[in-house]
């Protein structure tokens, strides 16, 4: 495997342009900033998240300052979940969204849950448990790029902060497609390019600098933090990623930055 030289907090960027298949190519032997066959990724990914999932939700709050929360609920607003719908939740890790999905319905919904990570969904189904929220949640281990639905089978399907981690984006969106029903809404919230000057500046010199330093104390993992950091910057901007959107064939696509692009949410309809 190779490395793209890092001199540079901010080293080459996400695709932008190009046909995005182009894009989807080369993210899948893109490992933070190394350059790894696709066979090897999903195993290198899992590895990350088996080292941190005790910690995971620990570090998102210190991380952001807890801003993360009102990402996440910003996402939900906009799909303004109802009771009565079936929510498939992908990349959904310890649960936060799919415990959220629950709330915002009064319980009167059926979440779906899929994970590839059995170490996440241990941590979350074990939290969920211990808390009294367990009921209503279907909590599988699956792979996006597989998911274990059938066709037409959701209303809304949401991933949080989980695409940039697949191997194949275009076929996890592709997969996203065949499971929604006629009418149904795809919603992904995952960080993406910053478009402040000044902000840009500030944000590097903290992910780079900062984020690994605190993995090492929180977790004992710098480095599992230090990709996490490089697949952002890996990751397409906001256009780029709509235009995947588009191109595994969902409609209306529209997005909202968040924080200057630090995050962004994008929207899209099975029709």
């Amino acid at each position: 495997m190779t490395r793209t030289d890092a001199a540079s907090p901010r080293p080459e960027a996400g695709p932008t342009s190009g046909r995005p298949a182009e894009a989807a190519d080369r993210l899948a032997t893109s490992f933070g900033f190394e350059e790894v066959e696709p066979a090897a990724k999903a195993s290198m990914v899992k590895s990350v998240f088996d080292s941190v999932a005790g910690r995971y939700d620990l570090m998102n709050d210190v991380m952001s300052g807890g801003v993360h929360r009102l990402w996440k609920e910003a996402m939900l607003d906009w799909l303004m979940p109802r009771p009565g719908l079936h929510y498939l939740d992908v990349a959904g890790g310890t649960g936060d969204i799919a415990l959220r999905l629950l709330e915002r319905t009064g319980g009167e919904a059926r979440v779906t849950l899929v994970d590839i990570n059995a170490s996440m969904l241990a941590v979350g189904r074990d939290r969920a448990l211990d808390e009294g929220r367990v009921a209503g949640i279907d909590w599988i281990a699956g792979d996006a790029m597989r998911l274990p639905l059938p066709d037409a089978s959701v209303d809304a399907f949401t991933i949080a902060f989980g695409i940039r981690n697949v191997t194949r984006i275009d076929q996890a969106l592709a997969e996203a497609r065949r499971v929604l029903r006629p009418g149904g809404r795809f919603m992904c919230l995952e960080f993406s390019r910053v478009f402040l000057p000044l902000l840009d500046r500030l944000y590097d010199t903290y992910s780079f600098a900062v984020m690994p330093m605190m993995g090492r104390l929180i977790t004992g993992d710098a480095e599992s933090y230090r990709y996490l950091v490089e697949s952002i910057r890996r990751f397409p901007d906001q256009e780029a990623f709509a235009a995947l959107i588009r191109e595994a064939g969902l409609e209306q696509v529209r997005y909202r930055n968040l924080s200057g692009g630090i995050a962004a949410i994008h929207s899209g309809w099975r029709l």
